[in-house]
């Protein structure tokens, strides 16, 4: 695969004082997905294309998506950076290459520390418990069983799923969406992380409780690495964040500090 994960201390040569943690070089992502002659498509099929690169794409009726287009820029320990962009500009996909999800066309992705991706839709089992869900959410981020014990009930009240019921020890099926968000982000963010990344998550739940997810977020800043947020609520990404990167059509377009990104992008939307 053309991405590459490396330390980035180790690249750029900086000290401790301001250590680089996620650095793209003109990073360029293309899906392929299939085109409308064959109506067949298949996780087994989509990964056959991506190892079977060629120039026949278009004979076999695949049409290529090029989401992410030269996008480069260095990301530091004690950042919050925000990442804005209309509709299908390219936001979600930059995450998901960045945790090493999506492989690059061209271009790399290097990494100092692990990175993890928290979206709304992130994976937990529905017919489990919101109970057994933070046990073994908390195991997949590499917790121990006794930090799991000595977190449980911080991570529960966090959530804020068991104001109106015992909800924690229902299945995850019986959740709202917004229930169910909220229970990630918590487990998440109970955790240390070298990289986390968020994805929309803080535009679930009330008001309260996206307040104690910035204060969170602006912990996790100073305790562990960097905090990367997707979202469409310009007063989170404010409040939250002390830098934004802004793309557009899978590129970026301004990269700098918070109220003066905003403020352009703003402008540029007429909002």
């Amino acid at each position: 695969m053309a991405e590459d994960t490396r330390d980035a201390q180790s690249l750029t040569g900086t000290d401790d004082a301001r250590i680089p943690t996620v650095i793209a070089d003109e990073l360029h992502i293309v899906y392929r997905v299939n085109g409308a002659k064959t109506g067949k498509g298949s996780a087994t099929a989509a990964l056959s294309r991506i190892l079977k690169r060629g120039s026949d794409d278009a004979a076999r009726g695949v049409r290529k998506v090029h989401a992410v287009k030269g996008v480069s820029f260095v990301a530091y320990k004690g950042e919050a950076v925000g990442l804005i962009g209309s509709n299908g500009s390219g936001k979600s996909t930059l995450l998901r290459a960045i945790a090493g999800l999506l492989p690059a066309e061209s271009g790399r992705v290097y990494t100092h520390g692990q990175p993890s991706l928290l979206g709304v839709n992130a994976a937990l089992m529905n017919d489990l418990t919101g109970e057994r869900n933070v046990i073994l959410g908390g195991l997949a981020m590499g917790m121990s069983r006794e930090q799991i014990r000595e977190r449980y009930q911080e991570i529960v009240d966090f959530s804020g799923i068991n104001e109106k019921g015992d909800f924690i020890t229902l299945p995850m099926r019986t959740y709202s969406s917004g229930m169910a968000a909220r229970l990630r982000f918590s487990i998440a963010a109970a955790k240390d992380h070298d990289v986390l990344m968020i994805d929309e998550a803080l535009a679930t739940g009330d008001r309260k409780f996206q307040k104690r997810s910035e204060e969170r977020i602006r912990e996790l800043r100073k305790e562990a690495g960097t905090v990367f947020l997707v979202s469409h609520n310009n007063k989170s990404i404010r409040d939250t964040c002390n830098r934004v990167l802004w793309l557009e059509r899978g590129e970026l377009r301004m990269d700098g500090p918070t109220d003066e990104v905003i403020k352009e992008y703003e402008k540029f939307t007429g909002k």
